[in-house]
């Protein structure tokens, strides 16, 4: 395997908590500024060290987050600031485009990541064409220039669903996991979170059962979709509980190269050893993670069998269950301590986040020499992947 493009001394984010919740009240840099603080205090690094900083944002509208983090932080006036927005892929498309920076000779210490204050979004709206007409609100922008290549995010997983015949009941099991598994390690996943707003624990997750989500209703029903279900045919409706929900939080990560490590003594206890960013069909994003995924094995020359650790922000339940058949894999290999369906969504740092739980997981359970693969997919029909080894 080739040499690491960067080196990773330390990661770190906040807590995950539903949209208008205990981080409600935060600006993206109130929610940023400290999680880079305290990452800066577990690497044992001055803040004057930093050369940039690198954050995905999609929620904030424009402007240019990552220097409003960056200062609210404390870092020095003359660090360069970067921001990125490819949606749901923003977190891991910003610590790869840090990775470029430091790959390319641009900088030796970067802070990447992402953060989402989806609670604190601006009212969007589409400004009139002609003069008298009133101004269009809209709640999310458009990701493919022709409508029925844009559909609603939440009709497309429907959609798949239905078209792969992927039960509502294998959905439930799969979201079920997820859950119990964040409860289950609660304790072990406040190691990797910098208390926010006085929040040190992912606030979703909660303990449920097969009866009770059973009877939760379907989100989007086949009926829905043009095709009512008859007697016979599997029911592949989605419940709230297999959609990841709308959230905040922040999480980034410290990249670094060899000799800024030895120059600052570092330790480095991650390599980024690759990443692939991919395009597909705007009309199923979800498929894009385990595209993005496959590209980068092939071009590593890595088997999923040799991953030790996996992590997907899996947005929807059937999303888990098709990357994980696209890989060959059980879906039990998937986020072992909970994924985004037990978290929350919040979109420029869901990425970040699913990258932070899996460097924690390598570093806790694995070897030197294990890999780790994080993945996700994005509105528009995009998906991004990441290589990881535990040094």
């Amino acid at each position: 395997m080739p040499e690491p493009l960067a080196l990773i001394p330390a990661w770190a984010r906040c807590a995950v908590a539903p949209l208008g919740g205990a981080l409600g009240q935060c600006a993206p840099h109130e929610l940023a500024a400290p999680v880079v603080q305290g990452l800066l205090r577990r690497a044992g690094l001055p803040a004057q060290a930093v050369d940039a900083v690198v954050a995905g944002n999609a929620m904030g509208a424009g402007g240019n987050p990552a220097r409003l983090v960056a200062l609210a932080a404390g870092l020095p006036e003359r660090v360069a600031t970067y921001s990125v927005d490819t949606q749901c892929c923003a977190g891991l498309d910003a610590v790869a485009l840090g990775v470029g920076l430091i790959a390319s000779g641009q900088a030796e210490l970067v802070v990447a990541g992402g953060v989402e204050a989806w609670s604190r979004a601006p009212i969007r709206q589409h400004r009139p064409r002609h003069p008298g007409d009133a101004p269009v609100p809209f709640d999310r922008p458009a990701f493919a220039p022709e409508p029925w290549r844009d559909p609603d995010m939440l009709w497309s997983a429907a959609q798949h669903a239905l078209v792969q015949g992927v039960t509502r009941a294998a959905q439930d099991a799969y979201a079920l996991q997820s859950h119990a598994r964040a409860l289950q390690h609660q304790a072990q996943l406040a190691d990797e979170i910098v208390p926010v707003a006085g929040v040190a624990h992912d606030l979703y997750p909660r303990a449920l059962d097969p009866s009770r989500m059973a009877r939760l209703p379907a989100v989007v029903k086949r009926r829905e979709l043009g095709l009512p279900l008859t007697e016979g045919e599997p029911d592949t409706s989605l419940s709230a509980l297999t959609i990841s929900a709308k959230a905040d939080g922040a999480a980034f990560v410290l990249l670094a190269s060899p000799a800024a490590c030895q120059r600052w003594g570092l330790r480095p206890r991650a390599a980024w050893v690759g990443h692939a960013s991919l395009g597909g069909d705007p009309a199923t994003p979800l498929v894009m993670a385990a595209q993005a995924a496959l590209a980068l094995l092939r071009r590593q020359g890595v088997l999923a069998d040799a991953l030790h650790t996996i992590e997907l922000h899996d947005a929807f339940a059937v999303q888990g269950l098709q990357f994980a058949q696209a890989l060959g894999l059980d879906p039990q290999r998937l986020n072992r301590r909970g994924g985004g369906l037990a978290r929350g969504h919040p979109i420029g740092a869901s990425a970040a986040v699913a990258l932070v739980r899996a460097l924690a997981d390598l570093w806790r359970d694995g070897v030197a020499g294990d890999l780790g693969l994080c993945a996700v997919a994005g509105a528009g029909g995009l998906g991004s992947a990441a290589l990881l080894r535990r040094l």
